[in-house]
């Protein structure tokens, strides 16, 4: 009853939902006082409201977003709140007494307040947010950017301003209770005086020194940054917060070019959400600002995404345009066929080049070229199950998709089956639990089917705990967690060492990193992996969601693994590990493997999982291993070869098409010279 009344609100918790009611049952609760008249319930009800209210914006809640939109936005709720207090005072017979007057007064001369208030914020912020945002861009010598205002003037700024009336609110009833005017106008005074102070406090900023440049005058020094910069490879990429993943994982890849990189990004949501790099970050949401832009020493430009904006870098002609993709399966994005607008597509292995033939969307074999996957450096290979160790098993089951379609994931259909003869398997497994981030986010049959494999894992977790067969060793276990701790305390000091940038400009002017703290930070959080999986037993089952351990880090402590189509399985398959993949869609074994090249070295589940003991003898013994040469086949049809490394053939690739974009430069140089010299020959 209360997750579906969360569900219908919209808000995150049943203490949100709580405060949500409260708020909502609370303006009644003080216009019945107000008619009665109660000054202590009119109080009473009034601290609520104050209180939920508070407590929904602190929480981000999406219902104060919702009431906005009906009517009911926060300078309406205090207004009613006002005005109620006004009839209280009539209801009071103080209609005649200067308590009422002040009153009336101040709720006016305090709205008075509110518009320059209001004003000034948007001047503020709207001159602030410049026409690029940066990271690892040199600006700061170049160009003045000045500090942003303290936070505290800025952040919900007109929740902070409305609430400067409960002074005034608490002044008045307090002396309409007492008979005396007095508290009410020591409260108006300190609301009137307060409200003044804040815009007062704002007005340095829209002035002087304190503003920063002009859209012009940026876009000038970013240029010069370009000019002498001289990027040759640009990362181009465009999106909504929920796919910033398909950007991050190409950053480390662009650190190893050998050639000059920089990431263009659309969106400042993206900007905000990326990962840490040392590579030079735009982020340019104007189209005309980046058509504008000084890109001519780029020669090749690579895309993460089929996107709409792409258009507004492709329509380049000095540069080649590379389609890179963000993930390599036998889904239908990666054979779309917005593909043959690249002048290349870059694929991980024959299996990419055979998938576009197949599929015939306009992509000519000769435009398509193997790069491998750089980004599957970390996976190490399998090197079999120790004696002395229990296999693990890891079930990481893609989302439901934006379709909904049933046999997207095998979480709604097979996933509790699954996971309950991992849990009874005998000899013992432990099993890994590690599910997409979206799951639940279109079906809440997905969410409830997550929690149910959740909690059949935390029970058999508790349940192995007390087993006598599974010891745990305490002391080991104490000095990985107090490693962990301090690994942690570590990496907070460096992560927030820098301080949190005032805004978007500010970050822009000193959002060079730190090559050595960031070093250092990637050199810990390998140390915190090795330490997490350390902190625990090695037969404990476990849930593993969040950014931290990386699925990449759960493949190398796993021996086998359990998914659906999607590029997990493409990943997991340079593990050389065993896989199974479970055909939610039931179209049988055959189709199956006929549809999804990546399951053809795969153990082939159902829906009831029947089929697990395949896998699991597998993982015990490499003697009952039947399809490991397969695995090996497959592995270099979709992943390309191990030699030369797949970051050397990606340079290559970079290479040789720089030098294409070099000679159709050239060509062009020539054939205007030519063109100029004739038009000069025949005048």
């Amino acid at each position: 009853m209360i997750s579906t009344a969360i569900r219908v609100a919209r808000v995150g918790s049943a203490a949100e939902l709580a405060a949500a009611v409260l708020m909502l049952a609370g303006f009644p609760a003080i216009m019945v006082a107000a008619l009665i008249p109660s000054v202590p319930a009119f109080a009473a009800a009034t601290a609520v409201t104050y209180l939920a209210d508070h407590y929904l914006h602190r929480q981000g809640s999406y219902l104060i977003n919702r009431l906005s939109k009906v009517r009911a936005g926060l300078s309406i709720r205090f207004l009613i709140r006002q005005l109620l207090l006004i009839l209280l005072l009539a209801r009071l017979d103080l209609s005649n007494n200067l308590i009422f007057y002040g009153a009336t007064a101040c709720f006016i001369a305090f709205y008075g307040l509110q518009a320059p208030h209001g004003a000034l914020v948007t001047l503020i912020r709207n001159r602030r947010r410049l026409p690029v945002a940066t990271r690892n861009v040199d600006l700061a010598s170049r160009i003045r950017i000045p500090d942003a205002p303290p936070m505290g003037l800025l952040n919900r700024s007109a929740e902070k301003m409305l609430h400067l009336d409960l002074a005034a609110v608490v002044g008045i009833l307090v002396a309409a209770a007492m008979d005396s005017a007095l508290p009410g106008f020591i409260g108006i005074g300190v609301t009137i005086v307060l409200g003044s102070l804040y815009v007062l406090a704002l007005m340095p900023y829209v002035r002087g020194k304190k503003v920063p440049p002009n859209a012009d005058k940026v876009l000038a020094k970013v240029d010069e940054w370009l000019r002498d910069y001289q990027p040759e490879t640009v990362l181009y990429f465009s999106g909504s917060k929920d796919s910033v993943y398909q950007v991050n994982m190409w950053l480390e890849t662009m650190e190893q070019l050998d050639s000059r990189p920089l990431i263009i990004l659309r969106e400042r949501v993206i900007l905000q959400n990326l990962a840490p790099t040392t590579v030079p970050v735009i982020c340019v949401p104007g189209g005309v600002h980046l058509m504008n832009m000084d890109l001519s020493s780029v020669r090749v430009a690579l895309y993460a995404a089929n996107v709409g904006k792409n258009i507004h870098l492709l329509r380049v002609p000095t540069m080649k345009h590379v389609f890179i993709g963000h993930g390599d399966s036998d889904k239908l994005a990666s054979v779309n066929p917005f593909s043959k607008a690249y002048d290349e597509v870059w694929v991980a292995g024959r299996a990419g080049r055979d998938r576009y033939a197949i599929a015939d969307v306009g992509v000519r074999d000769e435009d398509i070229v193997e790069v491998g996957r750089p980004q599957l450096a970390p996976i190490q290979n399998g090197q079999g199950v120790p004696e002395s160790r229990m296999p693990t098993v890891l079930y990481a089951p893609t989302w439901e998709g934006w379709d909904g379609n049933p046999g997207n994931t095998s979480l709604m259909l097979a996933g509790e089956n699954i996971v309950k003869k991992l849990l009874a398997a005998d000899p013992p497994v432990r099993v890994l639990y590690k599910p997409h981030p979206f799951t639940g986010t279109v079906l809440p049959k997905a969410g409830a089917a997550h929690q149910k494999v959740t909690a059949l894992i935390e029970k058999a977790t508790a349940e192995r705990a007390t087993d006598p067969r599974f010891q745990a060793d305490a002391t080991a276990a104490a000095a990985a967690k107090a490693e962990l701790a301090r690994i942690e305390a570590r990496l907070a000091v460096l992560v927030g060492s820098g301080g949190e940038k005032g805004d978007e400009a500010e970050a822009t002017r000193d959002g060079v990193v730190d090559v050595a703290k960031y070093e250092e930070i990637a050199r810990l959080r390998g140390e915190w992996n090795d330490a997490y999986w350390r902190s625990f037993p090695v037969w404990e089952h476990r849930v593993v969601t969040g950014a931290e351990p990386r699925l990449y880090d759960c493949f190398n402590v796993s021996d086998a693994m359990v998914s659906d189509i999607s590029s997990v399985v493409s990943d997991f398959i340079a593990s050389g590990k065993p896989y199974a993949v479970t055909d939610s869609a039931e179209l049988g074994v055959e189709e199956f493997k006929r549809q999804n090249t990546a399951v053809r070295a795969a153990t082939i589940l159902s829906n009831k999982a029947a089929e697990l003991g395949e896998l699991l003898g597998a993982v015990r013994d490499p003697a009952a291993d039947l399809l490991a040469e397969d695995r090996v086949e497959l592995k270099q049809y979709l992943l390309g070869p191990d030699e030369p490394t797949s970051i050397v053939q990606f340079n290559t690739a970079v290479a040789n098409l720089a030098i294409k974009a070099e000679a159709r430069n050239v060509g062009q140089e020539s054939r205007a010279a030519t063109s100029a010299a004739e038009a000069t020959t025949k005048a």
